[in-house]
């Protein structure tokens, strides 16, 4: 379970940032494609982060310390699954120009969410 929750902060850390991760050079491209093919399933991904997530969130709350890993995921999930809940996008198709705004704030965040997720995967649970 601790593997998807980390899976799920890293595929959905990618999918929210992709209008900066685009930007790097010799990997924007192949993100970018990467990013095109699963953005359809992105609720999944978010649907996941949410159960995974919230199982451990409730788990270290009754242990009485409560890590980051799963903040983050319930962060990812809220916000990739944002449309299916809510009928309004959140993730608009990245344009040409420079993310600003909200746009910028998520990519930050899915950044973010790609080192916790990265972190997640050396760190034993």
């Amino acid at each position: 379970m601790a593997f998807l929750l980390d899976l799920a902060n890293i595929f959905g850390g990618l999918l929210l940032g992709i209008p900066l991760l685009r930007r790097l050079p010799n990997v924007g491209g192949g993100l970018e494609r990467f990013s095109d093919r699963v953005s359809r399933w992105s609720w999944l991904i978010g649907i996941v982060a949410l159960i995974a997530g919230g199982f451990f969130f409730i788990v270290h709350l009754i242990d009485g310390h409560i890590w980051h890993f799963e903040v983050v995921a319930l962060v990812v999930g809220a916000l990739l699954t944002w449309e299916k809940f809510t009928g309004r996008r959140i993730l608009d198709a990245p344009g040409p120009a420079e993310p600003a705004g909200r746009a910028l704030a998520v990519a930050v965040f899915g950044v973010i969410a790609i080192i916790v997720g990265i972190e997640g995967l050396f760190t034993p649970n």
